[in-house]
């Protein structure tokens, strides 16, 4: 990625119009090469490693044998083997920025050329050599704006390090400044536009931007561009992988990183779910400081069928959908989605089950709704019997017609009342 494509191509590099058959096949090629340099390197990846034959590990089926590591077990891994947990393949010392993001959990960020791989979701925004954005994620501690700053200083722009606040001179820098592009949360750019219209600051110049960390419902992006920004599109990364999946100019989903294998899978286990089916985001990285094998999000998103019409032909995704971790307490014990999935395994009659608590706290009640493909007599019986053994916890079950439960990720769904 050190040469950048000509300023007038579309598109970063030739990898992103590759042939998706060789896109797969490169990817799983790669895969014994990583499990190798991260058991050689990274002494917790050698732990979590330990007894797999990394040299068969060059196909998804395989791949998806490995455990998930999940983003809420870091800070646990982290305080056995500070700082990192041994996940890193080069000491502290030899890394570009160190920093700590909620949980508390520690990121490392490698001395390397846009190391988030940021600079793809900005070229396909029409981010160009030459240009000026203003960057208004918070500079303190966590990794969000370095990710934006790397990227941008890599391609050739320059950048107004404006952090978060201030919104008067948020306002003042975009007059005098006349940045090419925002890059920040949906919130805080909405706050500079409103703040503009109210006291007849002229922003005009501001044409773009680039927006992650939140959500942006189409309500939204429709508001900025009725106030003169011309290309409004999302990235979506975490402070583990980066750079996930970018939109483009063609607003037709969220397309994969180059660098990533991409698996979704049924929230509280590693089993991949079918293309279409909301699951949790487990991300392979070939990230060679900090590599990551089967990381497990958290954020919850669904493959869409077909090609991006801008070209580029990379797997697309939904965006983020909401949080996989659905753990909810009921009468002082915790239910895991984990353990909405042994039920299921243990019957193979059910085909999908959702754990739905209802009442109010401290006088709720779970039913499991089982969609199933044929229900043999004393069946809903022993369901509920293994609902009591797995849970520790009484609950009903229910049938429910093929295909009827919501395609949104869910495995348990606290319904209860908290007024």
């Amino acid at each position: 990625m050190s040469i950048l494509p000509a300023a007038a191509s579309p598109f970063y590099d030739d990898l992103e119009t590759r042939a998706p058959e060789a896109r797969e096949g490169a990817l799983m090629a790669r895969l014994p090469g990583l499990l190798a340099h991260a058991r050689a390197h990274a002494p917790g990846w050698a732990r979590r490693l330990a007894g797999v034959d990394g040299a068969a590990v060059c196909s998804r089926k395989a791949l998806a044998a490995l455990p998930v590591l999940r983003k809420s077990d870091l800070k646990e891994i982290q305080q056995a083997d500070p700082p990192f947990g041994g996940l890193t393949t080069v000491a502290p010392g030899r890394m570009g920025h160190l920093f700590l993001s909620p949980g508390p959990i520690f990121d490392p960020e490698g001395a390397r050329p846009d190391p988030w791989r940021g600079a793809r979701a900005l070229w396909a925004a029409g981010i160009r050599p030459g240009q000026v954005l203003q960057n208004c994620f918070g500079y303190h501690l966590t990794p969000g704006a370095w990710m934006v700053d790397l990227a941008a200083r890599h391609i050739g722009c320059a950048v107004i390090p404006a952090g978060t606040g201030q919104i008067e001179q948020q306002i003042e820098v975009i007059r005098t400044l006349r940045p090419d592009a925002y890059v920040g949360t949906p919130s805080f750019l909405r706050l500079i536009v409103e703040r503009a219209r109210e006291t007849g600051a002229d922003i005009g110049p501001l044409k773009r931007a680039l927006l992650a960390a939140e959500a942006l419902p189409e309500s939204l992006r429709t508001w900025f561009r009725s106030q003169g920004l011309d290309t409004v599109l999302q990235w979506y990364g975490t402070a583990d992988i980066g750079l996930i999946a970018y939109e483009s100019q063609a607003l037709d989903g969220m397309i994969l990183d180059e660098e990533l294998i991409l698996e979704i899978v049924r929230p509280g286990t590693g089993e991949p779910v079918t293309d279409g089916e909301v699951g949790e985001v487990v991300v392979t990285s070939f990230n060679p400081d900090y590599p990551m094998i089967r990381f497990g999000t958290g954020d919850l998103s669904a493959v869409l069928p077909g090609l991006s019409p801008c070209g580029r032909t990379n797997v697309r995704i939904r965006g983020w959908l909401g949080r996989a971790d659905q753990t909810a307490k009921v009468r002082g014990l915790f239910v895991h989605p984990a353990q909405v999935a042994e039920i299921v395994r243990r019957h193979p009659e059910l085909t999908r089950a959702r754990l739905v608590i209802t009442g109010e706290m401290a006088n709720d009640a779970m039913t499991l709704k089982c969609e199933t493909a044929g229900a043999p007599e004393g069946l809903m019986a022993r369901v509920e019997q293994t609902v009591r053994e797995v849970t520790q916890l009484r609950g009903a079950v229910e049938w429910v017609a093929a295909g009827s439960l919501p395609n949104d990720g869910k495995v348990i769904e606290d319904a209860r009342r908290y007024d």
